[in-house]
């Protein structure tokens, strides 16, 4: 079956996946509930300049992209004319088949621009050209409108004023919803570069001195309160590894690092086991969902780092062999000392798929379906293979019916079309497994469960009471 590229039956192989989708997937609002975006940018919704602007700022997955076909730093994070940077985006773009990138760039291209001209070397100046022409409605606001946008958690450190997501609980002409998340990331990196002056940074916006590892606790619990006086309902730890380490005394090595002496790992990863336990007790106590990204090598390239700094594009995948142990020991601890918050669990190593399905069923309780997750494949998993073993693994080891769906993970306001992705991935799996015989052709209950794993699972998990 020959079919044409990115029409209405894109990724879906079968009818029953293209009512699944076209039917119920497609119509359902989007909960982002763990993204980048500024709210900054969502509250000034200054229209972008060109489409280079909207499309390369900070969207690391477009740098390695170009660097692996040969582009010149220049035309990636350099000074280079936004219409030079385009030019050479629209050159390596056909090489990338295959790469989710490939389909992204022009599912944002259909979707937010009307244009269906495959990018090219042969077509990138029409395109650029009428993409521009619709720039001055390419704002901030009216693509989240457009996107069918209800929920948006953004990424934010304890130490921040909050001042713009102030004047966009007060701004009423706002057509979604844009919650603080809190990532104490900062808080927790004791052994790294700046972590005192970090620690005098988080001192002035919570008023509170911290002298000493309970203080640093008393701080991160008022900053807290100020999160969630404007709506948070998630917190968000992005870690290396799994880290559990009880042996050592936690207010020692804090003591240790305020004046200036150097902290072991094994340290940093007591100070941390600590902070995140007494953490996950305040998330519990809110109501919150607790969300733990692992998994990742930082800065890979020294010099590259040294020339451009982090999240630019030189991460990988981590693996640890006692990953599984760690977190076992981990969300254990948390469960005996008053109860795991709801939590989300990520890791970047694909091959922890089976063991991550595994670990969340010794915890799930009958408190709420689906008190743990696996959270949706992400970063250098959101491919179709990757969402397509993330949910197959969910399936095989958990309650897929109960997954929250996907999420965004960008800085990049047009990246919503990775919930059409995922959504349209999800149905043709689940369009296969019918199609075999592996499950009734009750199509009723195909599009509930359709509609919940999209949208309404996510709603009730971090919104119960607007349900």
């Amino acid at each position: 079956m020959n079919k044409r590229f990115l029409q209405g039956d894109f990724l879906l192989d079968s009818q029953t996946a293209e009512t699944l989708y076209h039917q119920h997937a497609a119509k359902m609002p989007i909960i982002d509930y763990h993204c980048h975006i500024d709210p900054r940018q969502i509250y000034e919704d200054k229209p972008f300049d060109n489409l280079s602007d909207l499309w390369f700022q900070g969207d690391h997955y477009k740098w390695r992209a170009m660097r692996s076909c040969g582009v010149a730093e220049q035309y990636i994070t350099g000074d280079a004319d936004p219409d030079e940077k385009f030019q050479q985006w629209a050159n390596i773009l056909p090489r990338l088949i295959g790469n989710p990138l490939y389909h992204w760039a022009h599912l944002e291209l259909q979707r937010y621009f009307g244009i269906d001209l495959p990018l090219g070397p042969r077509t990138y100046q029409e395109i650029w050209k009428k993409a521009n022409q619709k720039m001055s409605s390419m704002s901030p606001r009216r693509i989240i409108e457009q996107s069918n946008v209800e929920v948006i958690c953004t990424t934010d450190d304890p130490a921040d004023d909050l001042r713009w997501h102030q004047l966009l609980q007060a701004d009423e002409s706002l057509s979604c919803q844009v919650f603080p998340a809190f990532r104490p990331d900062k808080a927790l990196g004791i052994n790294l570069p700046g972590f005192p002056d970090y620690l005098r940074k988080l001192s002035d916006s919570s008023k509170i001195v911290i002298s000493s590892l309970d203080k640093l606790k008393q701080a991160l619990t008022a900053r807290l309160d100020a999160f969630c006086r404007l709506g948070c309902r998630t917190a968000d730890h992005g870690l290396d590894y799994v880290i559990f380490e009880e042996s050592l005394d936690a207010d020692a090595i804090f003591q240790k690092a305020l004046i200036g002496q150097a902290v072991a790992q094994k340290e940093a990863d007591a100070l941390k086991t600590n902070l995140l336990c007494f953490l996950a007790s305040q998330y519990r106590q809110r109501g919150m969902v607790m969300q733990l990204h692992f998994g990742a090598i930082r800065n890979c390239n020294p010099a590259a780092f040294d020339a451009l700094g982090p999240d630019t594009g030189f991460d990988a995948i981590w693996g640890k062999a006692d990953s599984g142990k760690n977190l076992a020991g981990l969300l254990g601890t948390i469960e005996k000392d008053g109860g795991l918050p709801k939590t989300i669990l990520y890791s970047l190593n694909p091959q922890d798929n089976a063991q991550l399905d595994a670990i969340i069923g010794c915890f799930q309780t009958g408190e709420c379906p689906g008190k743990l997750q696996h959270g949706s494949a992400w970063w250098f998993n959101d491919s179709i293979t990757g969402m397509t073993e993330h949910i197959i693994n969910l399936a095989n080891f958990s309650a897929l019916g109960h997954f929250i769906g996907m999420l965004t993970d960008s800085r990049s306001l047009l990246s919503f079309t990775r919930h059409e992705y995922f959504r349209r991935i999800l149905c043709n799996i689940i369009g296969q497994w019918v199609d075999k015989g592996e499950y009734p052709r009750d199509m009723d209950t195909l599009g509930h469960l359709i509609e919940d794993i999209c949208y309404h699972n996510a709603k009730r998990y971090f919104l119960p009471e607007q349900q």
